[in-house]
Formats: structure tokens, C-alpha cells, sequence
């Protein structure tokens, strides 16, 4: 799966320094469903996402959609997990990966400051980045979790920034629900 290495590689990628940005980005598409599959454990001062499987989230908030059941990345997979639906004609293919990050905050590693908004989903404060790795056709979200944690939800969509930018403002806004609350 050369392509959830991708996803891996980008959430990798975003802890490579360490941005502020300014803007806004208002994701507000109401989500639907409010369970997720827990894995085992409770949530605890140190981790919020003890508990939470997060390729438990990706497939109920994609279910549906055609995509196959979501997989840990090769890279951070007790973090990060993905899908990808293949391209079929002239529709391309697309990525979506969720990385739950427990003691790193949702305004940090920023890796394409001028790219970025910041704002809010369904109320959570978040960052919206274009292009986070300086590539055509991705984007990401970082929303805040606390304690100090964050959610990103990232998408890559060939080269079409606009349409993982849509894609990906649609899945945190399913994403935000089922999360720690702040």
C-alpha cells in the first residue's frame, strides 16, 4: 500500500518544525453517527485517545464511500491509519489518513505555514493546511485535543488540492464528534 506510506510519511513529516498561522477555516458540515469501535484502555490525563481505535473512526465515518477498511500506516502505526479508494475511470484515486497524537499540540509542525488557516471544527479549534508537504493534491487538519493532544486528519487526492481540501474538511467534520472532548 504505497500510498498509506504517503499518509505516514505526511504525518511524520508534520513534526519537522513548528509553525503559528492565522486565518480561518471553518469546516461545518454536521457529522453523522457518534460511536466509535474502542480498542482497550480508558482515557487517562497523559493519552485522551486511550481507548480509541482510530482505524474504528476512519471506517465509520467513510462507511459507504467505497473505501476498504482502514490499516495502520507502515510509519507511527499505533497512531496513524488509513484507506485508500483506487482511481476508477476519471475519478482519481484518494487517500484518507487519521494520526491521534496524544502531547503534541494542534498549532505545532505546521510544514507549509503559508498554506494554513486556522479556525474551527464543529467548534474544536483546528488548523487547515493546503498542501502540507509542499505537494499539489493534499491536505490536513489538525484539531485540537487536550490535554496538549491533537487529531490530524489528512487526504491526499492526486494532484487536485481543491478536492482533498473538500474531502477533508468533510471527514473531520465526521471525525470531530468522536473524539475526547475538550
Amino acid at each position: 500500500m504505497k500510498t498509506l506510506a504517503l499518509v505516514a510519511v505526511a504525518a511524520l513529516s508534520l513534526t519537522a518544525c513548528t509553525s503559528q498561522v492565522g486565518g480561518q477555516a471553518n469546516p461545518n458540515s454536521a457529522a453523522t453517527g457518534s460511536t466509535t469501535a474502542p480498542s482497550s484502555g480508558t482515557a487517562s490525563g497523559d493519552n485522551p485517545f486511550a481507548g480509541l481505535s482510530q482505524c474504528a473512526i476512519v471506517d465509520q465515518v467513510l462507511a459507504g464511500e467505497g473505501f476498504p477498511p482502514a490499516t495502520p500506516a507502515l510509519a507511527r502505526s499505533k497512531e496513524t491509519c488509513g484507506t485508500q479508494k483506487l482511481a476508477s475511470g476519471n475519478t482519481p484515486g484518494i487517500v484518507v489518513g487519521l494520526s491521534l497524537q496524544a502531547g503534541q499540540n494542534y498549532k505545532d509542525n505546521v510544514g507549509n505555514p503559508s498554506q494554513a488557516s486556522e479556525g474551527k471544527v464543529n467548534g474544536r479549534p483546528a488548523v487547515e493546511e493546503r498542501e502540507p508537504q509542499n505537494s499539489s493534491g493534499q491536505c490536513g487538519v489538525w484539531m485540537e485535543v487536550k490535554p496538549n493532544s491533537r487529531a490530524l486528519v489528512l487526504v491526499s487526492a492526486s494532484t487536485d488540492t481543491p478536492t482533498a481540501c473538500k474531502k477533508v474538511e468533510e471527514v473531520a467534520a465526521k471525525i470531530e464528534p468522536l473524539l475526547p472532548k475538550n
